[in-house]
C-alpha cells in the first residue's frame, strides 16, 4: 500500500489553543505560555493606579470630582523636550520604543517593575523623579502579545525524518497591543491610549519554533514601537 504524502501534506488546518503575555516577559515557552515558569527578570506589572495617582478606597465628593473636571489640562509633548520613558513590568523600557522616542523627544528610562507600596504615593514618587531629571511629561505604556497556532497536515506524517524538524508543521498567528499613558509631571493630568494594534502569521518545523517565535515577537515589537510614537507625536505634539 503507498502512503499519498501530498494528500496528507494539505489537510485541513486545525486552529489550536493561543496565549497571552506581556512584552516585559515575552520569550519563547514550549508550553505557549499556560505555565511558562519562573522568569527570575520579571515580576509583574504596574497598575494604572500606580502611575497615575489614583487611590482605591477613597471617598471622593462630588465637589472633588467638579474641581478636578474644571482644573483638567490637556497633555500636550513639545518635540525635543526631555520625556521619561517607562515600561510596565520591565527593568527599562525596549531598545526599539527608547530609539523611537528618541527621533522627538530626550528620552529618560526608568525601570517599570512594581514597588511594593502602591497608589497616589508611587504615583507622586514618579513625578518627583521625573522633575528632578527636568522630565516634562511621563510615558508608561504596557502591552501584550496574543498568538493562537494552526498545525498542518505534516505534523500527521512526523514519521518520515525530513519533516521531523524541518518542513513547516504549524503556523502562528501573533498580535501585539499597547496601552500608552502621558503624564504631564507639573499638574498631574494624564490620558490614555492605545495605538492600532499590529498582527503577523509565520510558519514555523519543531526544530527551529523558538527562533521563529522571537523573530515574530521583534518584528511585532519594532512596528507597535513605531506606529505608538508616530501617533504620540501627531496626536499630542502638534
Amino acid at each position: 500500500m503507498k502512503t499519498k504524502l501530498p494528500a496528507l501534506l494539505t489537510l485541513a488546518v486545525v486552529l489550536l489553543t493561543g496565549c497571552v503575555r506581556s512584552i516585559s516577559d515575552s520569550g519563547y515557552a514550549q508550553d505557549r505560555g499556560w505555565n511558562r515558569g519562573y522568569n527570575p527578570g520579571y515580576k509583574g506589572e504596574l497598575s494604572e493606579f500606580d502611575v497615575l495617582g489614583l487611590q482605591r478606597g477613597t471617598n471622593v465628593t462630588d465637589a472633588q470630582i467638579a474641581s478636578a473636571l474644571d482644573g483638567a489640562q490637556r497633555v500636550h509633548l513639545r518635540k525635543g523636550a526631555t520625556v521619561m520613558l517607562i515600561q510596565s513590568g520591565a527593568y527599562l523600557p525596549d531598545e526599539p520604543m527608547r530609539t523611537e522616542f528618541g527621533k522627538y523627544f530626550n528620552v529618560i528610562p526608568f525601570g517599570g517593575q512594581p514597588a511594593e507600596s502602591s497608589g497616589g504615593s508611587y504615583a507622586g514618587s514618579l513625578r518627583l523623579a521625573a522633575a528632578r531629571a527636568g522630565c516634562e511629561t511621563l510615558v508608561c505604556y504596557w502591552g501584550t502579545l496574543e498568538s493562537a497556532h494552526e498545525a498542518y497536515g505534516t505534523k500527521m506524517v512526523s514519521w518520515v525524518p525530513v519533516v521531523g524538524g524541518v518542513v513547516p508543521d504549524e503556523k502562528q498567528h501573533m498580535r501585539i497591543r499597547l496601552k500608552v499613558a502621558l503624564v504631564d509631571v507639573r499638574s498631574g493630568s494624564w490620558t490614555i491610549f492605545s495605538p492600532e494594534p499590529r498582527s503577523d502569521a509565520s510558519a514555523s518545523g519543531r526544530y527551529y519554533r523558538e527562533e521563529s517565535d522571537q523573530r515574530q515577537v521583534e518584528k511585532l515589537k519594532q512596528l507597535a514601537y513605531n506606529g505608538a510614537a508616530e501617533d504620540v507625536v501627531k496626536i499630542y505634539a502638534n
